[in-house]
């Protein structure tokens, strides 16, 4: 059975898409970032092929334009494409123009879990495993790993191994299908698979491919390098995307870990998890309503980004 979790944090909404325990797919949606699918009363700011409409003090860039309006004509815009930031802030979010009245993105059904809870469970089906993933690049897997990492152009993804060659690649393509869809990884992808001869041996790759990833997606065959590209529909940053941003990305991680005890905690972070948390006006206030106390936060450089601690006083 498969089913949609939803946990709503501080800074964040966590969703995992579970099926026999185990995450098969994963969103963050953080907040401030208008979600793909709302529809917004915009304003055009700028026609022609490089249209531009603001909503909200925020630009969307309209790669469709908006015939038959002219500049500062009042329109209605659904998100296409969220901002990603991270390392990649200049991208502006996309948009079409819409026919629809302004309204919040469609909602997928889910069950909401109670956070603080007496039972962890999104950590129960591997949730801290999943953060682990996307911190260091590397994803293990029966006989192998995959290497992730980002680049301006694409989401490269090298597999590596002990299997025989053959199997390598399927197990690795296999695999590496599996992460694009646990970790929300779209637009343009590179895998690297073994070089294996024979079309046979690619074909098999290429079927293992697709059938870990669930439409809507293209890509080409396994050339003779071994190596296969992906395009998928780019909606929101995906997971590792979301972990190159560091200092917000593990600011929400040590809360969500915090937002577990009660009573007066005590943070230790780096400097700037610590000042990424004191930057965001509100989030210790709502801390320290769900912990019922005080929440003092001490920065120590010592401290590794991704090892931030909290512990109860």
């Amino acid at each position: 059975m498969r089913e949609w979790f939803y946990e709503r944090g501080v800074g964040e909404v966590r969703a995992v898409l579970v099926e026999s325990r185990r995450i098969v797919e994963a969103r963050v949606r953080v907040e401030g970032v208008v979600e793909a699918g709302t529809v917004l009363a915009a304003k055009l700011v700028r026609g022609g092929r490089h249209a531009l409409a603001r909503a909200d003090g925020v630009d969307y860039l309209l790669p469709k334009g908006a015939h038959g309006m002219t500049e500062g004509a009042a329109l209605a815009i659904e998100v296409s494409r969220e901002a990603i930031g991270g390392g990649e802030p200049w991208k502006r979010p996309l948009a079409r123009v819409s026919d629809d009245a302004p309204r919040p993105a469609p909602a997928v059904e889910g069950r909401d879990l109670p956070f603080p809870g007496a039972d962890d469970e999104l950590a129960a089906v591997g949730w801290d495993d999943l953060l682990d993933e996307v911190r260091s690049g590397i994803i293990a897997f029966p006989g192998g790993e995959l290497r992730v990492s980002l680049t301006p152009a694409m989401t490269l993804i090298d597999v590596d191994g002990t299997l025989p060659v053959g199997e390598l690649a399927v197990a690795g393509a296999r695999a590496a299908g599996q992460a694009i869809r646990r970790h929300g990884i779209a637009g343009s992808i590179g895998i690297d698979l073994p070089t294996v001869g024979g079309k046979a041996a690619r074909a098999a790759a290429a079927a293992a491919i697709d059938d870990a990833l669930p439409p809507r997606f293209e890509r080409t065959a396994v050339n003779g390098f071994g190596f296969v590209q992906i395009i998928r529909p780019r909606r929101h940053a995906s997971l590792f995307e979301l972990a190159a941003d560091a200092a917000p990305f593990e600011a929400r991680a040590i809360l969500r870990r915090a937002g577990r005890l009660t009573g007066a905690i005590r943070i230790d972070a780096h400097p700037v998890v610590v000042a990424e948390i004191e930057r965001q006006s509100d989030w210790l206030d709502r801390l320290q309503r769900q912990v019922g106390g005080a929440v003092t936060l001490r920065a120590d450089p010592a401290v590794p980004m991704s090892a931030a601690h909290a512990q109860s006083l």
